[in-house]
């Protein structure tokens, strides 16, 4: 399985092309459209959601609803475009009145600076409009349709914001996927504990005042994933790893923890291996669950837990120092449209991300051309490890 996305920030759309979805998935496309709305809210989000609503028009690879096993083709129209139809127009002639919006002082933090100079851009909105956060949509839209692969497994993925700046919104951090969802939808930080909402509200909007902005840690718990998915045999077979590459492919994302990560590393062995134990009707199990869900780069059928730690957005409104690219005078940076903190969406496309390398290997383990065959494969091979 594979996907690829294309589209700039402000151009027409976001097209994405997923490959290797089992023919026979019957495709819930509010569902879809359900997770793209989720992206686009949360507290702290800035005026550019006002704008976009997200749907998603299916263009290929599915027929009455149901994927054919061919390549899927997704498309996210862009409706800001309308206001930049001549800046962003893909085939019409350099002129003075389209390039206005020229970004010529680049942003820190951003990919601005070193990606003009890796690709020889004067004007460096070619860069910015392609390494923004809104390629994240289709991403999104991908995941969405591997969560519903998933969820015909029996395997349930969720994603949630587990701290927002300095304060921390998790204390019990719960395994439990059902407890999670029902508690992130009772506010708009997609927090489980609801008694930190106010004081989110509070630092959120003084860091906005301030012209500032924050990070925070997003955490996804998937359940029910059989063990033996990845191997040990070679690095790049290891699945912790290709999910600790997808979830740092994510914007902004700068640090990534398996089960208790970096906590782990300041802890005694004793404390933080997963003592095995066995059941007739289960077979072998782990009494604890600190080390997320794997072993030697395999799923072990603990869930699996994986925590990804968000910069702060580096676009404020405050402009820090930054260099004209063609005069190389000392200025202040281009300010763009911007959140004050984009965590919340973050933990969605976290969540998508990784639904889509669980759905990856998954696909690769088993044939999975056909969804009801695929069904029976995991069936018993869930029956074997059992008899163990």
């Amino acid at each position: 399985m594979n996907y690829l996305t294309a589209g700039e920030s402000h151009g027409p759309q976001l097209t994405g092309i997923l490959e290797g979805i089992p023919a026979g998935l019957q495709l819930d496309v509010d569902q879809i459209n359900q997770m793209l709305a989720d992206r686009q809210g949360g507290y702290g989000r800035g005026n550019r959601q006002k704008i976009e609503h997200d749907v998603v028009e299916i263009v290929g690879g599915v027929r009455h609803g149901k994927t054919l096993g061919s390549p899927i083709a997704l498309v996210v129209k862009n409706r800001d475009h309308a206001h930049w139809s001549e800046i962003m127009n893909p085939t019409s002639p350099e002129t003075s009145e389209n390039t206005l919006r020229q970004v010529n002082r680049p942003r820190p933090g951003h990919a601005d600076l070193v990606g003009g100079m890796k690709y020889g851009h004067r004007d460096l909105r070619n860069v910015l409009e392609r390494s923004s956060a809104r390629e994240t949509a289709m991403r999104v839209a991908v995941g969405a349709i591997c969560k519903q692969l998933l969820n015909q497994l029996g395997i349930k993925v969720v994603g949630h914001v587990e701290s927002v700046g300095s304060i921390a919104a998790d204390h019990h951090r719960t395994l439990d996927v059902d407890t999670i969802e029902n508690s992130i939808k009772q506010n708009d930080l997609r927090i489980v504990d609801q008694d930190k909402v106010q004081s989110i509200h509070d630092l959120i909007d003084q860091t906005k005042k301030d012209g500032n902005t924050l990070g925070g840690v997003a955490r996804v718990v998937a359940t029910n994933v059989p063990a033996g998915l990845g191997s040990y045999v070679s690095w790049d077979t290891k699945l912790d790893a290709k999910l600790a590459a997808a979830v740092m492919g994510v914007n902004a994302i700068k640090g990534v923890e398996i089960g208790d990560g970096f906590t782990a590393a300041a802890s005694l062995g004793s404390e933080v291996m997963d003592e095995i134990d066995w059941e007739k009707q289960a077979g072998f199990g782990r009494l604890t669950d600190h080390l997320g869900g794997f072993e030697g780069g395999m799923t072990n059928g603990m869930p699996v837990v994986i925590k990804a730690a968000m910069k702060p957005i580096p676009t404020l409104y405050k402009a820090l120092q930054s260099v004209d690219i063609a005069t190389k005078e000392t200025m202040k940076a281009n300010v763009e449209r911007s959140d004050t903190t984009a965590i919340v969406p973050a933990s969605i496309v976290v969540e998508s991300v990784v639904a889509i390398e669980l759905a990856k290997a998954i696909t690769d383990t088993f044939d999975g051309s056909n969804l009801n065959r695929l069904k029976q494969q995991i069936t018993e091979y869930r029956e074997e490890f059992k008899e163990f």
